[in-house]
């Protein structure tokens, strides 16, 4: 590959990433904004609402002519739409029934799942440095945000269902990009209808068990709307960058180096709202986390540091779709 090939595929991957590092932190920033402000507490018919967003913006590309005509089994959208799903509810459930501490742990552990979804079905190969590297990023994830640490059975389980169910669901993009030769976009535009649909019937339920408050009983006003409208408006970058820096990178990077966001979501929310000071164990651990971070990069990107060990993932022979660049290297250094 030409020098200026591999810096324009540097700048196209420092775009991505800084893409959903904005629009994963705006997103946070809003959505506590409106449970804390005005008191809309329904996460999960939120989370519909943002895919139904999504699904709106996925139709006009395509009217436009941004989108091809693309084909991905009903079986594999099924899959997916349980996985990201299950997603979904357990977060949600599992933050209500544990302690903040075991949830921030519970979140810690999709790293090393990932790695085993990984190495057991892509067949990766990390090196020592890689390894030790993800060991620094949850060390000073974990300084910076466990606190409380209490667990319960049905709360481990909740837990245990909203982890594997997230990792699958960040392999199964990145997976179902490779396999079907599916853009960030045309992904989008199959998966987004599907989890709207979903979500938008079952989240009112779910909500309701959850804080006993009706979505349609919720006192709106001209804040509240323009907060969710905001919100909504924002979720379709962020769900538009998830399956871009899935689709170039792997899961688990996406997990080491999305815990940037985490610092972040830290500093936006003590100079927004003030509540938490930033002692010295956080900083510490913040510290520890944006070395172990640098590491990784440096460590995952070098001969050896991560490898896929002759294995290639047959794919269904479907013309790339124009309109937005993506990576389509995936075979041998990932």
């Amino acid at each position: 590959m030409a020098p200026t090939s591999k810096a324009d595929k540097k700048a196209a991957d420092a775009a991505a990433w800084m893409f959903n590092v904005v629009t994963s932190v705006g997103i946070i920033i809003v959505n506590k904004a409106l449970m804390a402000t005005y008191g809309f507490s329904f996460a999960t018919t939120l989370t519909g609402l943002h895919f139904a967003t999504t699904t709106l913006m996925t139709v006009v590309l395509r009217w436009l002519g941004y989108i091809q005509p693309s084909h991905l089994p009903v079986s594999e959208l099924l899959k997916f739409m349980v996985f990201a799903n299950f997603s979904i509810v357990g977060m949600n459930v599992s933050l209500m029934w544990n302690s903040v501490g075991f949830y921030q742990i519970a979140k810690l552990s999709m790293i090393p799942v990932s790695c085993l979804l990984e190495v057991v079905l892509d067949k990766i190969r990390y090196s020592r440095d890689t390894k030790l590297s993800i060991g620094i990023v949850l060390l000073g994830v974990g300084v910076c945000t466990v606190t409380d640490v209490s667990v319960n059975a049905k709360g481990f389980i909740a837990a245990f269902i909203a982890v594997w169910s997230t990792a699958l669901q960040q392999y199964y993009v990145h997976f179902l990009q490779r396999k079907y030769s599916l853009g960030s976009f045309s992904l989008l535009g199959h998966t987004a209808p599907a989890q709207a649909g979903s979500l938008l019937l079952l989240g009112p339920f779910l909500d309701y068990w959850l804080t006993n408050k009706r979505v349609d009983a919720y006192d709106y006003n001209y804040g509240s709307l323009m907060f969710i409208i905001l919100s909504c408006t924002i979720a379709v970058g962020t769900n538009l960058s998830q399956f871009i820096c899935i689709g170039r990178f792997t899961a688990v990077s996406f997990q080491v180096l999305g815990h940037m966001k985490t610092i972040l979501v830290l500093i936006m929310g003590f100079f927004f709202f003030g509540k938490e000071g930033l002692n010295l164990h956080v900083v510490l651990g913040m510290i520890i986390a944006v070395v172990g971070m640098i590491w990784y990069g440096n460590a995952s990107s070098k001969p050896g540091g991560k490898e896929r060990r002759s294995h290639s993932l047959p794919t269904s022979r479907q013309q790339k779709h124009g309109g937005f660049p993506e990576s389509t290297e995936h075979d041998g250094k990932v």
